[in-house]
């Protein structure tokens, strides 16, 4: 292990306290919200590169939050964010629900290589003080794109395996008291097992949230995200309204068209389908728009954006938006060629429709290229469950079944399907979420299904 992070790990297997000479996690300075109180916070060291320890190093930003004082202490979880340019911070407003799934366990949320208050990819364009704080402002992004190009050894450390290479050395330990779980959503799936490829994690149990589809995938990769968001919105409808959808798009100048953020009801309605409350009132939506009223899309234009809000990703705490870029277009990108005119033409039919492949074209980021690790299943896994909605738009249901197929190989996985279900279930489907890990937790059998209660 490298010295220069060992004090990490004396951290998060001993007591506070009981090692005077041992640095110390410090009180977090935000920690004033109930979910956060009492957290920890501390800063760890590791290599940019972790085949050249003695190269540059950079800065990883950790947060404990020990288990309620209710429970025994049973050990911890790490939680995983999604992204790949998702902060921790994204996690915290799901704090309340990760404890009520993991009593008495601490949790432990770390932020990845390149978001949140780790070391990021433009140093400079990314801090704190610049403009639009660890955001990009308009001025920023060219400096930004241009310090990429020109430290391409710097920016292709910024990979998924270096990151999960991170991830061996927060989580190396000798015995922490209790078990070790590991929960990853979206893209903290991907993380997870490439975490579980590289190192000799000592996890005894895994929980993927929305599991990404395998990464070899020519179906339900980025490129391909219109057809999947397209896929779900027609089947969170009924026909009926389907056919009153087709007509609204064919309406020329309507003057509800104003009232839609972004000005594209198809990219609007796909942004709605990660929230199954609002999403559930699309068909009336299409019946009001319809009928020339638009007060019921005003007011849930209203509703996304709190909404939003509310997800933790504001000020300092915004998207990576140069991380996205990178991982995405290295690794998750089956069609590194793909074309404008593809990306219109297959988009053309569609009902709902996302921005994400028309910002893989030329997308002016520099690609890494992808390592021997790409594609590859884990060697072995500890007791694992998947997690899956139906309606997820973002990891597609049977990408993940697909995949799931592909991890039982490696060790025990069971399967878990949310009816209707979203993406990131801790928060869109709570209460099937919490059974299901408590199930899994306790050792006893998960059910198959699970059905959040419908939105009114």
């Amino acid at each position: 292990m490298c010295r220069s992070v060992l004090w990490a790990v004396l951290l998060l297997v001993a007591p506070l306290g009981a090692n005077a000479s041992a640095p110390k996690a410090q009180a977090c300075e935000d920690d004033a919200s109930p979910a956060l109180r009492g957290s920890q916070c501390a800063s760890v060291d590791v290599p940019l590169r972790h085949a050249d320890p003695s190269g540059e190093h950079i800065s990883l930003f950790l947060r404990r939050i020990p288990a309620s004082a209710d429970h025994a202490r049973r050990g911890e979880v790490w939680l995983l964010s999604g992204g790949p340019g998702e902060s921790g911070a994204s996690l915290y407003p799901l704090i309340q629900t990760y404890q009520r799934a993991f009593p008495g366990f601490d949790l432990v949320i770390p932020d990845h290589r390149g978001t949140g208050r780790s070391s990021r990819i433009c140093p400079v364009q990314e801090s704190p003080e610049s403009p639009e704080g660890r955001g990009l402002a308009g001025t920023e992004w060219g400096p930004c794109i241009g310090s990429m190009y020109a430290n391409l050894q710097r920016t292709s450390a910024f990979s998924i395996t270096e990151a999960a290479q991170d991830l061996g050395i927060l989580m190396s330990d000798g015995d922490r008291g209790g078990q070790v779980l590991l929960y990853g959503v979206s893209y903290g799936t991907q993380l997870a097992l490439r975490a579980l490829q590289v190192n000799e994690l000592d996890v005894d149990g895994l929980i993927l949230d929305g599991l990404v589809p395998p990464e070899t995938t020519e179906k339900f990769d980025l490129s391909r995200r219109t057809a999947l968001v397209d896929q779900v919105g027609r089947e969170s409808m009924d026909e009926g309204s389907l056919v009153r959808y087709r007509t609204l798009l064919a309406a020329k100048d309507a003057a509800w068209q104003r009232e839609v953020p972004g000005g594209d009801v198809r990219r609007f309605f796909a942004a709605l389908l990660s929230f199954p409350a609002l999403r559930d009132r699309i068909p009336k939506i299409v019946q009001d728009l319809s009928a020339g009223d638009a007060r019921s899309l005003v007011a849930t234009a209203n509703d996304w954006n709190i909404a939003l809000a509310q997800l933790g990703q504001g000020g300092n705490n915004q998207p990576a938006l140069p991380l996205v870029m990178l991982i995405a277009a290295s690794e998750n990108n089956a069609r590194p060629e793909l074309s404008l005119a593809t990306v219109d033409e297959e988009a053309r039919h569609a009902l709902f429709a996302s921005p994400i492949p028309g910002l893989l074209v030329n997308g002016g980021v520099p690609r890494y290229p992808r390592d021997a690790w790409f594609g590859k299943s884990p060697r072995t896994l500890p007791r694992t469950l998947v997690m899956q909605g139906t309606l997820d738009p973002n990891t597609a249901y049977a990408g993940a079944v697909e995949h799931a197929a592909t991890l039982a190989g490696s060790g025990p996985v069971t399967f878990h399907t949310v009816d209707r279900g979203a993406h990131l279930l801790a928060l869109v489907a709570p209460r099937c979420f919490v059974a299901a890990v408590e199930s899994f937790i306790e050792g006893a059998v998960v059910s198959e299904r699970c059905a959040e209660p419908a939105s009114g």
